[in-house]
C-alpha cells in the first residue's frame, strides 16, 4: 500500500473512531467539555467521569494501529492521546499537500480529453483547498495550470 493510500486509511479510521466515540457519548471526554475530572463529587460525578475516561482511552488504544499507538501509549488522558494522533496526521497532511502541489505543477493533458484534464486539475485544486484552506487555489491560478498542461496544439 502506498503512503497516500495509508494516509486515506488512517484519516478514515480517525473519522470512524470519532463517530463511534460520539455514538457512545464519549466524545466530550476526548475533545469536548468533559476532558478533566469534575471538581466535586456530587452524585458520584468523579467516578462516572473516570469510567467514561477509561472507556474512551480503551477505545483509542484498541482501535489505533500499533505504530501510531506507540506515540501515545504513555498518555493518561484521552484528550492528550487524541491531540497526539491529530498532530501525527497533520504532519502526514503536510506531506500530502506538498505531493498534491507538485502533481499540480507537473500535470499534463496526455491522453485525456480537455474536459477530463480540466476535471483532474479542478479535483487536485479542491483537495489542496480541503487540506489547507489558506492554500486554496483560485480560478486564475487554476487556469494557468490548465493552460500550461494542455497539449502544444491547443
Amino acid at each position: 500500500m502506498g503512503w497516500l493510500e495509508e494516509i486515506n486509511k488512517v484519516e478514515g479510521l480517525t473519522t470512524g473512531i470519532k463517530s463511534y466515540l460520539q455514538g457512545q457519548d464519549l466524545w466530550n471526554v476526548v475533545n469536548g467539555t468533559e476532558t478533566r475530572s469534575p471538581a466535586n463529587n456530587i452524585n458520584g460525578a468523579i467516578g462516572k467521569w473516570q469510567i467514561k475516561d477509561g472507556r474512551a482511552m480503551f477505545i483509542l488504544k484498541t482501535t489505533i494501529e500499533e505504530e501510531i499507538l506507540d506515540h501515545f501509549q504513555e498518555q493518561e488522558l484521552p484528550k492528550k492521546a487524541w491531540d497526539t494522533i491529530n498532530q501525527l496526521f497533520s504532519k502526514k497532511n503536510d506531506a500530502r499537500l506538498q505531493m498534491l502541489e507538485s502533481e499540480l505543477m507537473t500535470t499534463q493533458q496526455g491522453d485525456l480529453t480537455i474536459p477530463q484534464f480540466f476535471r483532474k486539475v479542478k479535483a487536485l485544486c479542491r483537495e489542496v483547498g480541503e487540506l489547507d484552506p489558506q492554500s486554496k487555489i483560485g480560478e486564475p491560478r487554476m487556469r494557468r495550470i490548465v493552460i500550461h498542461g494542455l497539449k502544444p496544439e491547443y
